[in-house]
């Protein structure tokens, strides 16, 4: 299982969402994503995009400076 970073800060709604789709496709099953985003709506987005692909949200935590770090494991 690898570990993949993903940079979305100062992206906007809905290209995260768009970043992680296309990253999503280039990594391993069971391989996790770590996505940094500085967009306020991140968590409903991204709860909702695992929701509907099928990949599972592992955690998703609230940094300083309005930073938000979700890890997502592709299933």
């Amino acid at each position: 299982m690898a570990r993949h970073k993903l940079d979305c800060t100062g992206l906007k709604c809905p290209m995260p969402i768009v970043k992680i789709a296309k990253e999503i496709k280039n990594i391993d099953t069971d391989d996790t994503l770590e996505v940094i985003s500085t967009d306020a709506g991140f968590k409903l987005d991204v709860e909702a995009w695992c929701n509907r692909t099928g990949n599972q949200l592992m955690s998703f935590d609230e940094l300083v400076d309005n930073n938000f770090v979700a890890v997502i494991v592709k299933k």
